[in-house]
């Protein structure tokens, strides 16, 4: 066997001064004579050294994950491999209110999904703080603890996925196909900006490619943005394109790849202060239940907003007060 180095030592490689620090340039000077090189008459153990500072250059591949380790993942990105999650920052279900309608189609969804039944993708969109994120791994929670019931039926995976990391989804989707669980496939706060363009990615592992979704994986994403893209951009394409028309459905056919939309509202005062009083009876908060409706109202005026997001942050400020802690 040869080793042929002249491509990555010769020319002012970027490779060699790595391969220098290594083993030292001399080592390598000695050892690389010709264009071509026995493998076997390397000095002991120089052999291995080149091999393995050829794969730290090409990046480590990734360990086989240990599905066992976690109901919860998180993808690594360009390492390729998963992550467990051994605690994951939720909210029960029962906690969540004022969005009813939304946690009961989300949980019917997830759950047909994990019984191997028939499911969508899901788009949660809608204002800030309403309880998107918290619903989809309030669900995933549900799911799982009716799962446990059931003998035989394997539980539900969760797999995060970073926003930057997007483009990779495809090769995400192409690890967990091999598996014989199911995952559920989820990214937070997801957009694109003008001159972003891994939403087409996106756009073929949802819908679209040769080999399409798995059929053991289901994508939910939370965004602010009904059409995930921005506002400006569609009418910029509107506005510039020679068929506006045609410019428009390619920007806005990303949202239509998820069969599953569910919008999400500021929430009315009842339903901000059922969920301050909800919290505070949960984790045990002993104050006069007049006070907490009231110091939970100023706190809402006092950030703009009613919201699932400053309900938890108020509990926060209370439970601080009070010199409890909330988990």
């Amino acid at each position: 066997m040869a080793l042929q180095y002249g491509h990555w030592y010769s020319g002012g490689s970027e490779t060699a001064p790595a391969l220098n620090g290594a083993f030292g340039e001399t080592s390598m000077m000695r050892a690389l004579q010709g264009p071509e090189l026995a493998i076997e008459s390397l000095p002991a153990g120089l052999a291995e050294r080149i091999a393995a500072a050829l794969e730290k250059l090409a990046g480590a591949k990734a360990a086989p994950c240990d599905y066992a380790a976690a109901d919860a993942f998180v993808f690594l990105g360009e390492a390729g491999g998963l992550s467990p999650v051994s605690r994951v920052s939720r909210v029960d279900i029962a906690l969540l209110r004022g969005i009813d309608r939304m946690r009961d189609t989300l949980l019917a969804n997830t759950e047909r999904f994990a019984r191997g039944f028939g499911a969508n993708n899901a788009l949660l969109w809608g204002a800030r703080g309403t309880g998107k994120s918290a619903l989809v791994k309030a669900v995933h929670a549900e799911v799982n603890a009716r799962l446990a019931a059931c003998p035989g039926l394997k539980p539900l995976k969760l797999v995060e996925i970073h926003r930057e990391d997007i483009g990779a989804l495809p090769s995400l989707m192409s690890l967990l196909r091999k598996e014989s669980l199911r995952f559920l496939v989820y990214c937070d706060d997801l957009s694109f900006e003008a001159a972003d363009t891994s939403y087409k990615s996106l756009k073929a592992a949802l819908e679209g490619g040769i080999e399409g979704r798995p059929a053991n994986a289901l994508f939910y994403a939370t965004s602010n943005r009904r059409h995930i893209l921005p506002r400006e951009i569609i009418e910029n394409e509107r506005a510039t394109a020679v068929n506006p028309d045609d410019a428009v459905q390619e920007k806005i056919s990303l949202s239509d790849r998820f069969g599953l939309w569910l919008g999400f509202h500021a929430c009315s005062q009842e339903d901000y202060v059922a969920m301050v009083l909800g919290y505070a009876a949960h984790f045990g908060l002993a104050a006069d239940r007049a006070d907490i409706a009231r110091e939970a109202l100023e706190w809402a005026m006092t950030r703009g907003s009613r919201s699932g997001r400053t309900s938890w942050q108020y509990i926060q400020d209370l439970a601080g007060r009070l010199g409890r802690t909330v988990e």
